[in-house]
């Protein structure tokens, strides 16, 4: 993991260098105050050389210019660092979520894997900043000071040093209850997330509902587990500064009293003991570093933990000689088509089993039964939103596994009675079933939708403004931007889920002219519950959870009298 995190500088390592450089300048600048001051002290000032004097302060001066102007380029540079490799991360995992399965969003929560792409990625973002620069300037501090202290006196030196050992297998031993606390911390504050962009998707439900209490109360639960979990991981830091501290402190007191009475004995001048004093402040800075880069990579590398854990997810599986799908006239057969979404072939488990349907290029199928037959599920199978467990689905004779996934959802249009518009305009949303549209065709588009004179009564036209998931549009404005939409996708093959079902009897009589004319020339898969909008399609099928019950077109299903029958009596019904 290390590896893979590392591998992000590359892109930024002409930077990172330079960072380096300037970090390593910093470490040898402060090395200079502590050698100047106690020559001061033992020659200079008792021997009263006043040009020595000024000169090496002047000097001083000069390396603490120095050193502002190099800590400015680590402080910008360093953190532009940081914040290019965070974005380079939230990309690919950004392009990751777009090549995951659909299984995969059906298991994880929105909040949860936005909590992994922007609060993970930020203390990474920390991490591949301060990290490598905590580390490298503390390194060169603490062997800079070493060499220098040995050079005074080394028995002394050595005393100081020998606290090192104590203090780094204190941090190993914390290194695991940090660690824990730390993820931990990630997964509440990430409930948090989902439970917060859960109660704002439905706000407009709570409130009808006046259920606010509850929502509050949900999140409440949430949050306090946030709190616990966040308290029990500043404990464990507690633990660790506190004992940092103690070792800290210890180390001042060695200093005082061994080079107090190394000095008394005459081992060691005063201007050496101050020498030594003035580095072991040093020397407690590096310290101080590398207790906030350990916190620093607690943080940064649990996150980068889980964002690993999406870039670990398999992908969306394609065929290694995967062919694209072109002229497509539109047949579709399953061929004894399973299917569970847990992947199990138990009959309990299957919610398509052994189906074998064909559908002629040019027709217009309804699909009609019970909730859990399985409609929504077939109409999912065809595009490979979910795989299936055995048997075949053949376009023009080709089955869908053979083909790339692209270019088979290319040549297949989606309107659903849950209509998803982005945040964004009119004219976005439609151009999204072909982003390379002009304006014309896009206007063309809502025409054939029934929505282009509406679009023209609004303030803007095609550049108004329709606030997130098209909440300023009516259901029926929504639905036909919807259609517009696959109007100007023009796809072979045409998929219409309860598209109307939402709907009042007017506006549901203005949308069936529209998906009348969409569907003219393409084969069309509709599922409805409402058995009035499929009476002229070519053939109707019922199915429920033990596959395909009846089959016929509207007529001779009435004739029948089985369950069609029995289900169109109902709905219309006196």
């Amino acid at each position: 993991m290390i590896k893979k995190f590392i591998s992000y500088y590359k892109p930024h390592k002409k930077l990172f260098i330079w960072d380096m450089i300037c970090a390593f300048l910093v470490a040898v600048c402060d090395l200079f105050y502590p050698i100047i001051a106690g020559n001061m002290i033992d020659d200079y000032i008792p021997n009263k050389k006043l040009k020595l004097l000024l000169t090496w302060g002047l000097a001083l001066f000069i390396i603490y210019v120095i050193k502002a102007g190099l800590n400015w380029f680590i402080q910008y540079y360093g953190h532009v660092v940081g914040v290019r490799m965070q974005a380079d991360m939230r990309k690919d995992v950004f392009r990751k979520l777009q090549k995951l399965p659909f299984s995969y969003f059906d298991e994880n929560k929105t909040g949860t894997i936005m909590s992994r792409i922007i609060n993970d990625l930020m203390d990474i973002s920390e991490l591949a900043h301060h990290g490598p620069e905590d580390l490298f300037i503390s390194v060169i501090s603490l062997l800079g000071a070493f060499i220098i202290l040995c050079t005074i006196n080394i028995p002394l030196t050595l005393i100081i040093f020998i606290t090192l050992p104590f203090i780094i297998i204190f941090s190993v031993k914390m290194r695991k209850s940090m660690s824990k606390a730390f993820t931990e911390t990630r997964e509440e504050i990430a409930e948090v997330n989902a439970s917060l962009e859960n109660s704002i998707a439905g706000i407009k439900v709570s409130r009808s509902y006046t259920s606010s209490s509850h929502e509050e109360n949900k999140f409440e639960y949430h949050n306090n587990n946030f709190k616990k979990a966040r308290s029990r991981a500043y404990k464990v830091m507690g633990y660790f500064f506190s004992g940092m501290g103690l070792f800290t402190d210890l180390l001042y007191l060695i200093v005082l009293v061994a080079g107090g009475l190394f000095c008394y004995y005459q081992i060691i001048t005063v201007g050496e003991f101050a020498k030594y004093v003035l580095f072991i402040t040093m020397f407690l800075n590096p310290i101080k570093r590398l207790v906030q880069f350990y916190e620093q990579l607690q943080n940064g590398m649990t996150g980068f933990e889980r964002f690993q854990e999406i870039m670990n997810v398999s992908e969306e599986q394609e065929k290694e000689n995967a062919v694209n799908l072109e002229n497509v006239k539109g047949n579709i057969e399953f061929k004894n088509v399973c299917f569970s979404y847990t992947d199990s072939n138990e009959d309990n488990d299957l919610i398509i089993n052994n189906l074998d349907l064909d559908i002629k290029s040019g027709k217009t199928v309804a699909i009609v039964g019970p909730s859990g037959g399985g409609k929504t599920t077939l109409c999912h199978l065809i595009p490979r939103f979910y795989e299936i467990n055995s048997g075949s689905i053949l376009i023009d004779g080709v089955d869908i596994r053979d083909v790339s996934r692209e270019s088979l959802r290319k040549n297949i249009g989606m309107v659903a009675q849950d209509v998803f518009l982005f945040t964004g305009t009119i004219k976005e949303n439609i151009a999204y079933g072909n982003l390379d549209a002009t304006d014309e065709e896009i206007i063309e588009a809502a025409k054939k939708a029934n929505i282009h004179e509406a679009i023209m009564q609004m303030e803007n036209g095609y550049d108004t403004y329709i606030g997130e998931r098209g909440v300023k549009l009516s259901g029926g404005q929504k639905q036909r931007v919807s259609i517009a939409r696959v109007f100007l996708k023009n796809p072979a093959i045409l998929i219409l889920d309860e598209a109307t079902s939402a709907l009042d009897n007017a506006t549901e009589m203005l949308i069936q002219q529209s998906l009348e004319e969409l569907s003219k020339g393409r084969t069309c898969i509709v599922v409805a519950h409402r058995l009035s909008t499929i009476k002229n399609a070519d053939e109707i099928i019922v199915l429920d959870d033990e596959g395909i019950k009846e089959r016929g077109t509207h007529q001779d299903l009435l004739d029948k009298g089985g369950i069609y029958s029995e289900l169109y009596k109902y709905q219309f019904r006196k």
